[in-house]
């Protein structure tokens, strides 16, 4: 892996995860998605990174992504207010010296449902247990097939329709990664590769659909609860370094 690359995701990995640390500790009830996306984009510019999603070729309104309650992801930021209770999820891609990053969390706002909380805690272990495959000579649906396990065990829905990703020059590279699969199958880890796992769960049936009124939010079809969380993953010599975990 060319130092280059090392070094910039390395760093833009550090940023993107103290921003993610900070985010949630300002979120607050009463906050609005878009004064939530304010903040977030002084604060990418301020720490020295690009925001990402301003380089999509469709426009997407805003720096992060918002997704409440019945949305799972790519939600758009709005006017409402959040309240105690609430499920958000933000998703949040930076570029920073030639490479992106890209990490997601699922949070309440407050005091909420056991059972959601349950959810997040499920699918934060889904996504930790799909890290521990991570090593040279593993295959991808190694990955998919821990994430699949730890989701069912929990008694979640199993996104199958979104998917994590390699990246890197890009946004969203080769290989995929499902959160389902089978051990042993699909791309062969190499020394070098970053990619991001990214279990995507939700309380009730998986069908989703993408909201028609702002063309982005991705909507559970029961109204069930849904999930996100993310991380961006480098393989090494050894096993695997999380490049998105604030140090």
């Amino acid at each position: 892996m060319a130092n280059d690359k090392l070094t910039a995701m390395r760093e833009g990995g550090q940023i993107l995860g103290r921003l993610l640390a900070d985010l949630k500790e300002y979120v607050k009830p009463g906050m609005t998605g878009k004064e939530i996306d304010a903040w977030v984009r002084k604060e990418i510019v301020a720490r020295g990174a690009g925001v990402a999603y301003d380089m999509l070729e469709e426009e997407f309104p805003g720096a992060i992504c918002i997704s409440i309650n019945d949305q799972l992801v790519h939600g758009a930021p709005k006017d409402e207010p959040l309240e105690e209770g609430d499920k958000v999820s933000f998703d949040l891609v930076i570029y920073y010296k030639g490479y992106f990053t890209d990490s997601a969390f699922t949070m309440l706002v407050g005091k909420g449902s056991p059972a959601v909380k349950k959810m997040i805690s499920v699918t934060e272990s889904a996504l930790w247990e799909g890290i521990e495959q991570v090593k040279p000579g593993a295959h991808i649906g190694d990955i998919g097939h821990a994430v699949e396990k730890v989701l069912r065990a929990g008694h979640l829905g199993v996104i199958e329709n979104y998917i994590g990703h390699g990246i890197g020059k890009t946004m969203h590279e080769a290989p995929e990664v499902p959160n389902y699969g089978r051990k042993g199958t699909g791309y062969v880890l190499k020394v070098g590769d970053t990619i991001c796992i990214e279990p995507m769960s939700c309380l009730g049936k998986p069908a989703n659909y993408v909201d028609k009124e702002d063309g982005w939010s991705v909507k559970m079809k029961d109204g069930s609860i849904g999930c996100h969380c993310e991380h961006t993953i480098l393989v090494t010599e050894d096993g695997y370094e999380v490049l998105t975990l604030p140090k």
